[in-house]
C-alpha cells in the first residue's frame, strides 16, 4: 500500500518534470534576427529545368532601411519543404538603403534566361514548388 509521503514525493517529482519540460532554458539566448531592415524580396527555384524562366535558382534580398547593412558572414539557408537538413551560402558585401542583393544559386539544366550579375554565387539547387529559406547571422 502506498502511504501519503510516497504520493507527495511522486507528485513533487511529476510537477518538477512538467516544469522542466515547459519552461524555456534559463541560460539560452534568443535567436538573433539578422536585421529588421533586410528582407527576402524574391525566391526562385527550379532554375534551368524544363520550362524555367531563369537558368539558375536565386534569392534576392532588399534593404528597406535608411542605412547600409554589412551582410558579410551572413548566410542564406535552404531546406526542402519536408526536410530538416539545411544547406547554406555565405554572403559578403553590403546592401545600401533601397537596394537589392542577388544571390545566384544552382541550376537544374540549361533552360531559361541568364540572371543579371549576382552579388554572391552559391550552389544550392532549390525546389520549383516548395521549400524553406532563412537568412542567418553568426552571433
Amino acid at each position: 500500500m502506498v502511504n501519503r509521503s510516497q504520493w507527495t514525493l511522486l507528485f513533487v517529482w511529476l510537477a518538477w518534470g512538467i516544469f522542466l519540460l515547459t519552461v524555456p532554458p534559463l541560460f539560452a539566448s534568443a535567436p538573433r534576427i539578422p536585421s529588421p531592415t533586410i528582407v527576402i524580396s524574391q525566391i526562385y527555384g527550379g532554375g534551368g529545368n524544363s520550362g524555367a524562366t531563369y537558368q539558375n535558382d536565386f534569392v534576392e534580398l532588399f534593404n528597406r532601411g535608411s542605412t547600409t547593412i554589412n551582410v558579410t558572414g551572413w548566410t542564406v539557408q535552404y531546406a526542402p519543404a519536408t526536410s530538416s537538413s539545411w544547406v547554406s551560402t555565405t554572403l559578403s558585401g553590403s546592401i545600401a538603403p533601397g537596394q537589392y542583393f542577388l544571390i545566384k544559386q544552382g541550376s537544374g539544366g540549361t533552360n531559361g534566361g541568364a540572371l543579371p550579375t549576382a552579388d554572391v554565387t552559391g550552389t544550392i539547387n532549390m525546389s520549383a514548388s516548395a521549400g524553406k529559406i532563412a537568412t542567418c547571422v553568426k552571433s
